[in-house]
């Protein structure tokens, strides 16, 4: 049916129709194949075409059968390994989340003290406005650098407060 030279170096001599049946598909791809030339081709001396197949590309050959089972038995480790990736990423994120989480309860708490730390400070304020006449009248007569020493802080003169 078809010449099998070229075995010694690995690959397989065989007509369009035995390369198709031998790698699972049709004639039609294999001639796509050879026009793409991702396989060689030879016109025989008989007047047929031949293709050179890889036999690690022959499914029907043992050997390439052997070749796919290391193959998938290396596949099948990157795949454990990939999965047991996956896991450590998945703790990861949990742990996250969980760090979010206690400084969104953190800041929460924080926010709900703004309130009396304001009053507090309104209540500083009123004591401060309170005291102002006096330093004032004080400070009047040792003139404006004595003043100067005597300033609201940055976001007060800000938020006008």
């Amino acid at each position: 049916m078809s010449e099998h030279s070229g075995q010694d170096s690995g690959t397989l001599r065989v007509t369009i129709r035995e390369a198709a049946a031998r790698l699972g598909v049709t004639e039609a791809a294999i001639r796509k194949r050879i026009q793409r030339g991702s396989l060689d081709k030879e016109m025989g001396g008989d007047g047929r075409v031949y293709v050179y197949l890889d036999l690690s590309q022959d499914t029907s050959h043992p050997e390439s059968q052997v070749e796919s089972g290391a193959l998938i038995e290396n596949l099948q480790d990157q795949v454990a390994y990939l999965r047991s990736q996956l896991d450590v990423r998945a703790e990861e994120i949990q742990r996250r989340d969980v760090i979010i989480s206690q400084l969104t309860q953190a800041n929460a708490a924080l926010a709900a003290r703004v309130p009396e730390l304001e009053a507090a400070e309104s209540h500083e304020d009123a004591a401060q406005d309170a005291a102002e006449p006096v330093a004032r009248a004080s400070h009047s007569t040792a003139g404006p650098s004595a003043q100067e020493g005597v300033q609201r802080p940055w976001w007060r003169r800000m938020f006008g407060q």
